[in-house]
């Protein structure tokens, strides 16, 4: 093989070698050779790149590399061979190396010079350059003096006229770091994670937290606490630091859920201790709904009233009345389901409950109570007997015949004698019946007009008697 071919395969495989890296990649190597203007560095296998001599000298002028020494620094070219700096990232030294780390996209350093319209005058290595002022940082700072003196790391984002006219951006750099340190950030933030973070702004819906290098996650106002927020400002407010949960995290959206009440005591896991059917605490009517009132015992507590628990009035929603949000009150517990978080409870009278409510006692069977209508259904009435017990009159048992007017006959609303004919355990299905009680009443009256009929030839025998008598009597004529 000829000296021109080797020369040519030696080219071919630096070039190949050189690919392997990627300008502004950091590499590791060792000198191998120490020229007049550059150094040899061993990058492994058959790669070699080169540095100049220029970057291996100290401040005065020294050289302070020796051969077999390691070396760190970072590729600004792959074009015909590798090249190698280690200056741009703390301040370059001449044009050329300007030039390199502009197309490598390596960091220079720069001295802010004083502050001119639109931006900031920068010096980088003896060469005059622009930063632009939105380029300036991340954040917006209307202070310009600040910045004035001060030394930062810059991008170059244009290089023109030799190197005369540059233009840099150290929002750039920041951003970058931002992004790089967001992305390590996010590998650690999974579901059920406990982290810090500082709230940024407050919206009617929830919060934003920052968590670190401007990675966000959102604190809806439904997870800041056990207890109903209305207003998530009262809660948190921009600028507090808080400890939250990560709930969830979407990795498609790159959205995260984070909640603060889950750090907190759930009440609901002392609920069964608490509170058992029978019991009557005083609770707050925070919010009302179609089907019913929602009651808050505690702080984290909300137990329903449901709308059949109130009295029928035959006004639709008239129950409300009663039960105005706000309103303080006393509540009997119906029904607890602490696995579904669910307490149902009704209105009673202050310091009673339903067993002491006037009537209420006396709902077992055999006896005829009085009750309010509730609602018709095509197979009978429903009636209210008290707050969670409503009973059925079965069509059969209305006492009035199938073609009668059944809603002219019970108006909703309206007081009804019933007989309590059975009472399924646990009380939640009443079989009532007011055929029993009109027959009962009629049996009464055809009773007591027997007995007024037994006993009226008597009085008139009596009565006819004391009248002869006083006719028989004799006359005193003068």
């Amino acid at each position: 093989m000829s000296d021109q071919d080797e020369d040519f395969a030696a080219m071919f495989e630096a070039s190949l070698q050189a690919k392997r890296f990627e300008p502004g990649q950091t590499i590791e190597g060792t000198i191998v050779a120490i020229g007049a203007e550059v150094a040899f560095i061993d990058v492994g296998g058959k790669g070699e790149a080169t540095i100049d001599i220029e970057e291996l000298l100290d401040a005065d002028g020294a050289l302070e590399a020796q051969l077999g020494d390691p070396i760190e620094a970072m590729v600004v070219s792959s074009v015909g061979g590798l090249k190698l700096s280690r200056k741009p990232a703390r301040g370059a030294a001449s044009r050329r190396q300007l030039e390199d780390a502009f197309h490598a996209g390596l960091p220079v350093e720069g001295k802010v010079e004083r502050a001119v319209k639109g931006g900031f005058e920068v010096k980088v290595a003896g060469q005059r350059a622009f930063c632009p002022i939105s380029q300036i940082d991340a954040v917006r700072n209307t202070d310009a003096k600040e910045h004035e003196g001060r030394v930062y790391e810059f991008r170059i984002l244009e290089f023109k006229d030799d190197g005369r006219n540059l233009v840099v951006s150290r929002r750039a750099l920041i951003e970058e770091a931002q992004r790089e340190e967001a992305e390590l950030l996010r590998r650690s933030i999974v579901a059920g994670a406990v982290l810090k973070g500082k709230v940024v702004s407050v919206r009617e819906y929830g919060a934003f937290v920052d968590l670190g290098a401007g990675v966000q996650g959102l604190l809806h106002v439904s997870e800041m606490g056990w207890s109903r927020v209305s207003d998530a400002a009262q809660i948190v407010k921009p600028g507090d630091e808080i400890t939250v949960k990560v709930l969830r995290v979407d990795d498609d959206t790159r959205k995260i859920a984070l909640g603060l009440k889950q750090l907190q005591t759930d009440p609901w896991t002392k609920v069964a201790e608490a509170y058992e059917v029978g019991r009557v605490c005083t609770g707050r009517v925070t919010r009302l709904a179609e089907f019913g009132a929602f009651v808050e015992l505690e702080l984290g507590i909300e137990a329903l009233a449901h709308v059949s628990t109130f009295p029928p009035t035959g006004s639709p929603g008239a129950w409300r009345e009663s039960v105005p949000i706000g309103m303080s009150g006393s509540f009997e517990v119906l029904s607890v389901e602490p696995d579904k978080k669910r307490i149902g409870v009704a209105l009673v009278a202050d310091g009673d409950s339903r067993a002491r409510q006037p009537g209420a006692e006396g709902i077992v069977p055999g006896a005829t109570v009085t009750g309010k209508v509730e609602r018709l259904e095509r197979f009978g009435v429903f009636v209210f007997l008290a707050p969670g017990r409503t009973g059925l009159i079965p069509i059969k048992e209305t006492g009035v015949e199938r073609e009668a007017d059944i809603p002219r006959t019970f108006p909703i609303g309206s007081d009804v004698d019933v007989l309590v004919q059975e009472i399924e355990p646990g009380g939640r299905r009443i079989r009532l019946s007011r055929k029993a009680v009109l027959e009962a009443r009629e049996r009464d009256e055809v009773r007591e007009y027997t007995e007024r009929k037994t006993e009226a030839p008597g009085e008139s025998f009596g009565s006819m008697a004391e009248k002869l008598r006083g006719a028989m009597k004799p006359v005193n004529r003068r």
